[in-house]
């Protein structure tokens, strides 16, 4: 059980699952609070030609370096030293725990949409105690499953990935029936926002930036591939599938109501569109969407979060400890560490009264940096091996995440900043006892 690989279809569910999991559920609300009908249209053609071209960069990596698992870390320790592989590491592995606190956090907000009364809340938005005891049993039962093997909590993630793409089809067939040219044209225009159409795209990138986060899913778990042709394959079918949804649900989605109608929606903003068009069933169906869907995005990211500190390890930049595997071969201690900060960031939401959004934000910018380092590791071995295609691929990839680290602001790369210094003693302190090891052998 423990030795078996993962195959193309599962691999192309992981990066799918770990995508789509909430975002795509409040993206026309999330778009529309910022951006016309114009600035979206130039932000997903900005985001598809990047992302397409982040998803080459890792294709050809997974070709040209064979010799690397785990993409995001090794990529960048190879190309830029051991602190700097560090920081990737710890970066993702931040972004990855923080995003799956926040969907523990909104699939019981959803539970609440079929519990709460105006007087009483159960779940509110998966901040009260009820939702802190019911995230917390969920919790642990995705540690029982993924401590059972990452082939099995694999397969059931390919289930759960089929039944989320239901609603999401469902929504788009029954807007695109809906959908009217003259609105459309209505909300391109729309310039009630009063603000320049490039500040706009640039307001969208971070939240595109959010429904792309795991794209590297089948790299960071290359080592468990049957072939390894597969990692790169994964990884673009992936990219294409979620990136038609997206532009798909936020398109057609400005054809059926206002942008400023969308705007003023509560989320899961798909639910409200779809139950104007088809009554209750909508609400229905979305909500059930979205808690399958962030259940089963919890699984993909718990896996991808397990495999960064057991990679760090090898390499001494995470302490040894995350070194041990159980009888299935999955990094246990990096399991537990990855459920026990959950954890106490489920417990920290319910007693300070953090949402969704917040977790979003944070998660979403941890991830800039590993981004921006796996495309200039692509352009650095392009460049050496002087392969023109390759190094026009590399570039736009490369511009593509330093628009990002742009368009993330001041603000929030200095959050990230602290984050990372955090991080800092970790990584000294690994330094320091494989040093007085290698010392005490001698």
């Amino acid at each position: 059980m423990s030795t078996t690989k993962i195959g193309l279809l599962s691999l192309t569910a992981l990066v799918f699952s770990s995508m789509v999991g909430s975002g795509v559920f409040s993206l026309p609300q999330n778009m529309a609070s910022v951006s016309n009908g114009q600035a979206l249209l130039i932000a997903w053609l900005i985001t598809g030609i990047g992302i397409l071209f982040l998803a080459f960069a890792l294709l050809y990596l997974t070709r040209q370096r064979p010799d690397l698992d785990g993409g995001i870390y090794n990529y960048a320790r190879e190309g830029f030293g051991e602190l700097i592989g560090f920081c990737s590491a710890w970066g993702y592995w931040l972004c990855t725990t923080i995003g799956i606190v926040g969907y523990v956090v909104i699939a019981f907000s959803g539970v609440g949409m079929f519990t709460d009364r105006p007087d009483h809340v159960y779940f509110g938005e998966g901040n009260t105690i009820y939702a802190l005891i019911g995230s917390s049993i969920f919790v642990w039962m995705v540690h029982w499953l993924v401590s059972r093997g990452i082939k099995e909590a694999s397969l059931v993630n390919l289930i759960a990935t089929i039944a989320k793409i239901v609603p999401i089809v469902i929504f788009i067939v029954f807007t695109f029936l809906a959908f009217k040219l003259d609105l459309f044209k209505l909300n391109y225009f729309d310039f009630s926002l009063q603000m320049p159409v490039w500040e706009q795209v640039r307001n969208l990138m971070l939240i595109t930036l959010w429904v792309f986060t795991g794209i590297e899913g089948a790299v960071v778990l290359s080592s468990r591939a049957r072939n390894r042709n597969d990692i790169g394959r994964a990884t673009v079918l992936g990219v294409l599938l979620a990136l038609s949804f997206y532009v798909l649900v936020t398109v057609l989605s400005y054809g059926v109501t206002s942008r400023i109608e969308i705007a003023n929606m509560h989320n899961p903003s798909m639910a409200t569109i779809l139950e104007q068009l088809i009554g209750l069933p909508g609400t229905i169906i979305i909500t059930l969407g979205l808690i399958i869907s962030v259940s089963s995005s919890y699984l993909s990211w718990t896996l991808f979060a397990t495999e960064i500190p057991f990679l760090a390890a090898k390499n001494k930049a995470f302490p040894k400890v995350f070194l041990k595997t159980n009888q299935n071969n999955v990094p246990i201690a990096s399991l537990w560490l990855t459920s026990v900060v959950v954890q106490i960031s489920l417990i920290a939401v319910c007693f300070f009264d953090k949402n969704y959004t917040q977790l979003l934000l944070i998660s979403s910018v941890m991830i800039l940096l590993p981004y921006f380092l796996v495309s200039a590791f692509y352009l650095k071995e392009s460049w050496k091996n002087k392969r023109t295609k390759h190094i026009w691929i590399a570039l736009i990839a490369v511009i593509y995440a330093s628009w990002l680290l742009y368009a993330a602001g001041i603000s929030l790369l200095l959050l990230s900043g602290c984050l990372y210094l955090v991080g800092l003693s970790i990584f000294l302190y690994s330094r320091y006892t494989n040093k007085r090891e290698v010392c005490n052998n001698l």
